[in-house]
């Protein structure tokens, strides 16, 4: 009897080393080392107004942390433009008509944001997947328009050349963003632009991990973070379950269920620009 007690004991102790040690590598796919571990990336800043400025419904999923502890946390004013209502999306499960996908994504992203405590959420209809070959001018004007009107001293959205998936959207929705910032600047007036930008940055390893050709083009093309904070994983989960239509998308992703990828990935990235040292052009 004794025999079998420490033999149980012995194989449970491995069974747990080796399940800590998944456990640990696991998360290591979502460490960035140049980062530095922040409580809010906004309240670091000093921001006190921040706008998102994104392509498709749910890309506000990648920086729910960020809004969530702008607003609950630091008592921000929070918007989001959001370009396009995402209507050439996959279901993931089915949970309508394709045809109507559009607008039941545009619901998910203002139920959602609104979940997250933003203040206010546009959402355009610019084509999905075709934001590159929309009017390039047309979206400056209306970007710099909102900022003009919300009046942020922190701008949130992608880094144009990865896009943090290497989505085209998103890598057009980052260089407009700039380019409205760089008017905001040129025209001068009460409002020149925000202080600070936000980029959202990916996890390298586990880009490279799991994201094949268009994980190495993001990690090849986005710039090493300078921030970490806390994800809010709980309003995270929530959001994904508010994105019924895309409710799949993580597991099918990273070949985990949604709760064990945030159990490893609890930390959103980003690389911000400070505007008075580094001013855009």
């Amino acid at each position: 009897m004794r025999k079998r007690t420490v033999a149980l004991i012995t194989v449970s102790a491995v069974v747990l080393a080796l399940a800590g040690g998944v456990y640990w590598a696991g998360r290591d796919l979502f460490h960035e080392p140049s980062a530095k571990g922040v409580e809010s990336v906004v309240g670091e800043l000093g921001g006190t107004r921040v706008l998102g400025v994104f392509a498709h419904p749910d890309d506000e999923q990648t920086v729910n942390g960020l809004f969530f502890r702008a607003k609950h946390r630091d008592g921000a004013y929070t918007a989001m433009i959001t370009a396009t209502r995402g209507e050439a999306g996959e279901q993931g499960p089915v949970v309508g008509r394709q045809e109507d996908l559009g607008d039941i994504r545009k619901a998910e992203a203002l139920k959602n944001s609104f979940n997250l405590g933003v203040d206010e959420h546009e959402v355009w209809d610019y084509p999905d997947g075709g934001v590159p070959e929309a009017d390039e001018d047309e979206l400056v004007d209306r970007v710099a328009a909102t900022m003009r009107r919300v009046k942020p001293d922190v701008v949130v959205t992608f880094w144009p050349e990865s896009g943090a998936t290497g989505h085209k959207d998103h890598m057009q929705m980052g260089h407009v963003t700039e380019l409205a910032i760089a008017q905001l600047e040129e025209a001068g007036g009460s409002y020149t632009g925000p202080d600070q930008i936000a980029y959202t940055i990916s996890p390298t390893k586990a880009l490279i991990a799991f994201g094949g050709k268009v994980g190495a083009f993001v990690v090849a093309n986005q710039p090493e973070p300078n921030y970490a904070m806390p994800a809010e994983v709980g309003t995270k989960f929530e959001g994904w379950q508010i994105h019924a239509s895309q409710r799949d998308f993580m597991p099918e992703s990273y070949i985990l269920p949604t709760w064990a990828i945030y159990a490893l990935w609890d930390h959103e990235f980003y690389r911000t620009r400070d505007l008075a040292a580094e001013p855009l052009g």
